[in-house]
């Protein structure tokens, strides 16, 4: 869709997400809602929030909707507050990951589940369409109260036990949506914390505000010098976390496969839900259990509608992504950094698990590639598999190639003008092989389609 890509509508402010553009699918998403519908909307530390705020208020009240400002909020609180609060839609302003310049909307029903496929497309199709409603009374704005205290009481009574207090943990938000807010609510659950990036300042000055092995290195200078045992480091708007520990960055699927198989031992539930990016560590990680790990589409939404349908007792993404069924179908990093401190005992236990399991080098790669050619160019990698060797094809969500004792995913990305390659195989050797190999491939069809 022209719109929506994996995680709602985004783009560069100014270039591809445009005020009017903004103001339009507000009026699209006002259409489509009841006049004098309840709608709840918040927003990440990004400079361009006011602007693109003002843009979405304006088309909600032309179409009668009325609209509570709940100010800057993590996305799991905005995603929570909506069904908390009754609202009919909870709208997150947020580029989530992406670089300073980038904004996007993002959907969330009454129940705390993102839009699905098909309301996207309904939104889309009123929005080519621009046969928007006119009210003949405007909504009006209102400022939301408690919003932090509400999350707050609703994490306590979800938390099991006193696991927490004492312990010493970094928090670095990363100057995002999370910022002043994830270190005093650990502080008032017990926890000693040392807190660092955690000015809201959606210019990202401390780090950039994807959280990655590359970005974290002076959280984890930082974490050695306090002592404490873990950091739990959040993106731009709050959606993902991941850990380091004094030795360093704990990893992508070896977090998500720890998390998961403590959500399987907790639910006794036998599935896992996640996407065609994660790696074969989870497998490994809850198999003894019984537990079965379904993948689907990439994006959290996709995750919770399969963690929905296969009644999973977590969904995950490797980006660091938690979906916490029994609380509610959204990603929740504040409480899957609280489910980790609360278990993990020692600094070196999650490292301990991983080291059990058998041994999986992951890598990922990029190439440029326009928005507008994606399409063609993803058609001409499922045109060439054969180049890659004998392998089993899975195309529900890009190329997966399986290849018996290692696998690679291609795949055009939601959210940035790239084409993703990913790889993983038992050795170091074997996986950068497969990634220079999907790389290269890549480039060349970019540049055959660019002619």
């Amino acid at each position: 869709m022209a719109l929506f890509g994996t995680s709602g509508v985004r783009g560069i402010v100014g270039q591809d997400l445009t005020v009017d553009l903004c103001r339009e699918v507000a009026q699209a998403l006002g259409t489509l809602l009841p006049q004098g519908a309840r709608i709840c909307l918040a927003t990440d530390t990004r400079r361009s929030a006011g602007l693109i705020k003002a843009a979405v208020f304006d088309g909600l009240q032309s179409c009668g909707i009325e609209c509570t400002d709940l100010g800057v909020l993590p996305t799991p609180m905005l995603a929570l507050l909506t069904r908390e609060m009754k609202f009919d839609t909870g709208i997150m302003l947020t580029a989530s990951h992406n670089p300073p310049e980038y904004n996007g909307i993002k959907l969330f029903n009454a129940d705390s589940v993102g839009y699905s496929q098909d309301q996207e497309g309904e939104i889309e199709r009123l929005y080519a369409g621009k046969d928007f409603r006119r009210a003949a009374r405007q909504g009006v704005v209102r400022q939301g109260q408690g919003m932090r205290e509400t999350y707050l009481r609703f994490l306590k009574d979800n938390l099991a036990g006193d696991g927490l207090k004492g312990r010493k943990v970094v928090v670095d938000p990363g100057n995002g949506a999370a910022s002043g807010m994830a270190s005093g609510m650990l502080a008032e659950l017990g926890l000693e914390v040392f807190s660092v990036n955690d000015v809201p300042d959606g210019s990202f000055p401390g780090r950039n505000p994807e959280p990655k092995e590359d970005t974290l290195q002076g959280t984890i200078a930082f974490l050695r010098q306090t002592g404490a045992d873990l950091a739990v480091c959040f993106d731009g708007d709050a959606d993902r976390v991941v850990f380091c520990d004094r030795e360093g960055f704990l990893g992508f699927n070896e977090c998500i496969a720890f998390v998961s198989r403590l959500a399987a031992e907790d639910s006794g539930k036998k599935a896992v839900a996640t996407t065609v990016e994660t790696g074969r560590l989870l497998d490994l990680a809850v198999a003894d259990l019984g537990v079965k790990v379904a993948r689907g589409k990439v994006g959290d939404v996709h995750v919770a509608y399969l963690a929905k349908t296969t009644d999973a007792a977590i969904g995950v993404e490797q980006v660091g992504v938690y979906v916490f069924p029994r609380l509610g179908c959204y990603p929740d990093s504040l409480f899957a950094a609280l489910t980790v401190l609360a278990r993990v005992k020692e600094a070196g236990e999650i490292r301990a698990f991983v080291g059990r399991l058998p041994r999986l080098v992951f890598e990922k790669g990029k190439v440029a590639c326009p928005n507008g050619l994606k399409g063609r160019v993803m058609e001409a990698v499922g045109d060439r598999t054969a180049v890659f060797g004998r392998a089993e094809v899975n195309a529900l969500d890009g190329v997966r190639l399986e290849f018996g004792d290692a696998w690679m995913l291609i795949r055009a990305s939601g959210t940035e003008p790239i084409i993703r390659v990913l790889a993983e195989s038992p050795s170091l050797a074997r996986t950068r092989a497969l990634l220079d190999t999907g790389v290269g491939e890549v480039e060349r069809i970019v540049t055959e389609v660019q002619g």
